[in-house]
């Protein structure tokens, strides 16, 4: 983990309610796909923490939907503007585990972290294949920048309004060799049922301190209670122990 301050240089609407916004400076507490990072907004106590979405050695790169009031008070802030960001946050995704045909799952919010894992699965050489999840057409993002990789992309709506009607589940493919998923709980639940493999789950959790200090966000599995924010947001699909 380490304290940066970090330059705005872009944040703008893609899609309905969801924002990109791109950040200059120290990139180096990143390691892994699948990390976070936390930032401070002013006049509100606890920071907000946002996957990492892509990385250079100058810039990163987050999606975040506006939500709540820290979040649309990231909508508004100007190119320019200082923050001050813990980086390098959570374990990351293994990309030692894929195999040959890795499948990355994406839905809503959790989209952004697999983009940073396609790009870096596909620089390992690797056929990726990639679901998008969303509600609606107009919360789709990210379909042509997953193509431009070079992955196999499927884009699910519930209303069927683009893409395969229905959700993630109904586009799974009949072979891959590992998967990789983000997104809200009840897609990962039925994901843990509908996979064929073994795999990897990055958990969206509230969390207060987000470095494992305040135990705010523990999730249960095999070897007892994990913290998302220091023992994850990933945890292997072996080891979880989901509750009803």
């Amino acid at each position: 983990m380490k304290q940066s301050r970090f330059i705005i240089t872009e944040n703008t609407a893609i899609a309905k309610n969801v924002f990109r916004m791109k950040l200059k400076g120290d990139t180096s507490a990143f390691t892994a796909p699948g990390q976070f990072l936390n930032i401070a907004i002013e006049g509100l106590y606890l920071r907000r923490p946002i996957s990492l979405c892509d990385k250079t050695d100058e810039e990163i790169t987050i999606i975040y939907k506006v939500v709540g009031k820290g979040t649309e008070a990231m909508s508004k802030m100007p190119c320019e503007k200082e923050l001050d960001i813990l980086t390098g946050l959570g374990n990351g995704y293994d990309l030692s585990l894929c195999g040959d045909a890795p499948l990355l799952i994406g839905g809503g919010v959790g989209v952004p972290p697999m983009y940073y894992l396609a790009k870096k699965l596909r620089e390992m050489g690797k056929d990726v294949s990639v679901i998008l999840g969303f509600k609606t057409k107009d919360e789709v993002f990210y379909e042509e920048e997953f193509k431009a990789l070079g992955c196999g992309v499927t884009v699910t709506t519930e209303d069927g309004s683009h893409g395969v009607k229905g959700f993630v589940t109904d586009a799974l493919p009949e072979k891959y060799s590992y998967f990789y998923t983000c997104g809200p709980e009840p897609m990962l639940k039925a994901l843990y049922r509908a996979t064929a493999t073994s795999g990897q789950f990055s958990f969206e959790e509230r969390m207060g301190c987000g470095f494992g200090a305040c135990m705010g966000c523990t999730c249960e599995t095999i070897t007892g209670y994990k913290r998302i924010c220091k023992d994850g947001p990933v945890l292997k699909k072996e080891e979880i122990l989901w509750k009803d």
